[in-house]
């Protein structure tokens, strides 16, 4: 490419001619050719434009990176901060968002213990007792089922000891008479 002499790789690579293809062409600029400035110069007739207002006028972007965006350092810090906002507003709402579902987890678990042992939980009391009716004594009371009611009492006291299995059922179930 310097002094008009190709890549000594791209001479190897072979090139087609197509009649039907055209490149397009450098366009050569006049030599009397000036850029145009990025702002309009003041009003010459001294009007002030729509645009003198300062709190209106775009301040100038002087700040530009490799990929051609350019931006104002106010511009930058704005963008910033609304970024470090909206960053902290997610990860508030990811805690919040935790704290429930830890929270929901938690009461799972105890409606789970409860299921399986009720009252457990429900009181600083770790000891299940059952509670006692409210006239008792001190003296423990003995089960219904322990007491002997006076007809079994009489009934055991008149069967021999050495009475027979099928006695016993006769006198149970009542004696079966064949006829």
């Amino acid at each position: 490419m310097y002094n008009n002499r190709p890549h000594h790789l791209l001479e190897q690579v072979p090139l087609t001619v197509s009649p039907f293809v055209s490149l397009p062409t450098a366009t050569t600029l006049s030599y009397n050719y000036k850029t145009m400035p990025s702002t309009l110069p003041p009003s010459s007739l001294g009007i002030p434009a729509a645009s003198d207002d300062p709190s209106t006028q775009p301040k100038p972007k002087y700040i530009v990176s490799t990929s051609g965006h350019a931006a104002h350092p106010d511009d930058i810090v704005a963008s910033c901060r609304a970024l470090q906002e909206h960053v902290t507003k997610m990860q508030e709402e990811a805690e919040r968002e935790l704290r429930e579902f830890e929270e929901r987890i938690r009461e799972r678990e105890l409606a789970e213990k409860r299921r399986v042992a009720p009252g457990w939980l429900d009181s600083e009391a770790r000891m299940l007792e059952p509670e006692r009716p409210a006239g008792s004594s001190v003296e423990p009371q003995q089960n219904l089922m322990d007491k002997e009611s006076e007809e079994q009492k009489a009934t055991t006291a008149v069967i021999p000891a050495t009475a027979d299995e099928g006695e016993e059922l006769d006198r149970a179930f009542g004696g079966m008479a064949l006829k």
